[in-house]
């Protein structure tokens, strides 16, 4: 992990339709309501330059693999050095809804570009930045479904052996990569204690 003054960083990961940004919002409440000075922020998207990179990651025909990975790190970059890291240097807790595991799984593993290739395009691209912690949530194709509706953007869309690869890349990684893999096809207030359970001995340290 590279050197840093301060904060924490956590990562909430997982498919679409797993319920990311309904914990994040309620993890942050919780560290809020306990006095800590918490940033939410998202991938793509959460700079002014990522949210131009998200129209077109999303809202767009087809990309070539190649080009939506250097799409992922030029946003990730971005988001990095304007919002993770001045965060982070002002001692603050910051949850991030995706991160460079989101690359490993959907371009390193789904789009069959290899996961050590997109593991060190995102270590450039976040200057070595690691999360203190990753927690993702594993939901089956049938809970998601039930959550997304209709899909609405080009990920979304992707088949449905393309999101099962990409849960099953979640999966097979967490051993090796040290992320906590919580269920999450309970209802919200359940999922969120199993968060919790993951992310308070760092909290705490």
């Amino acid at each position: 992990m590279v050197e840093r003054s301060g904060g924490l960083f956590i990562v909430l990961e997982g498919g679409e339709g797993c319920g990311k940004s309904t914990q994040v919002g309620l993890l942050a409440d919780r560290l809020r309501d306990a006095g800590r000075d918490v940033v939410t922020t998202f991938e793509p998207g959460a700079t002014v330059l990522g949210a131009q990179i998200r129209r077109l990651l999303l809202g767009g025909g087809e990309i070539d693999p190649r080009t939506e990975a250097l799409l992922m790190a030029a946003d990730r970059a971005a988001h990095v050095a304007e919002v993770v890291r001045p965060a982070l240097s002002r001692g603050e807790i910051v949850i991030s809804d995706r991160f460079v595991p989101s690359s490993v799984a959907y371009q390193g593993v789904g789009r069959d570009l290899g996961v050590e290739r997109i593991g060190a395009l995102s270590a450039w691209a976040t200057g070595g930045l690691d999360p203190d912690i990753v927690v993702v949530l594993d939901v089956d194709a049938a809970t998601a479904a039930t959550r997304l509706g209709d899909p609405t953007d080009r990920m979304e869309r992707e088949s449905s052996d393309f999101h099962a690869g990409v849960r099953a890349a979640y999966r097979d990684l967490a051993a090796s990569h040290g992320w906590r893999v919580v269920d999450g096809s309970g209802d919200r207030d359940a999922v969120a204690a199993a968060v919790w359970d993951c992310v308070a001995p760092v909290v705490r340290h």
